[in-house]
């Protein structure tokens, strides 16, 4: 069996935290719970016919006070890089992020989560910014850790990039 290391990257309560709970044991969690450090799950997931364990590295935000500690990504596949839809500026930190995730490990496959669907009324995400990055190769997906809707396409999404490569 394939094992596969994806890192959860992304600022502080875009719901990092929320989506693993949801793809790992289909559920939700109310209450706002900041990871300190590394917090690891693992999923066993079928992909073009082949079993892969999914090691999910669930890393605290990166913000201001906090930053990413590099040393996490050693030996990554792959990373999950979450957006929160209702905060503009976590778009401004993932794209930050990526570009420290290539500077200490090169490229690796990623895909662009847009969190909290649920609250689309409330986005404030510009169309025309996630249109560039679409046009420069981004894979996106919107999802609601709350309702689970795009999560199973998430992480099923990476893990087919991952046996692709």
């Amino acid at each position: 069996m394939l094992q596969k290391k994806i890192c959860m990257l992304g600022a502080s309560a875009v719901g990092k935290t929320s989506l693993v709970r949801q793809f790992v044991h289909s559920m939700f969690e109310d209450k706002y719970l900041t990871t300190v450090g590394v917090k690891i799950d693992k999923k066993v997931i079928e992909v073009e016919g082949e079993s892969l364990n999914l090691m999910l590295w669930d890393l605290e935000g990166d913000d201001e006070f906090q930053k990413l500690r590099l040393s996490y990504l050693r030996g990554a596949s792959g990373y999950l890089l979450v957006v929160d839809g209702t905060r503009r500026q976590t778009l401004d930190v993932a794209l930050d992020l990526k570009q420290r995730v290539e500077d200490s490990v090169g490229v690796i496959p990623f895909i662009c989560v847009l969190n909290k669907a649920d609250l689309k009324e409330e986005w404030t995400l510009i169309e025309e910014r996630l249109a560039e990055l679409v046009e420069q190769g981004w894979s996106m997906v919107e999802t609601s850790a709350k309702t689970g809707m795009g999560v199973e396409e998430a992480f099923g999404g990476l893990a087919g990039k991952l046996i692709a490569d």
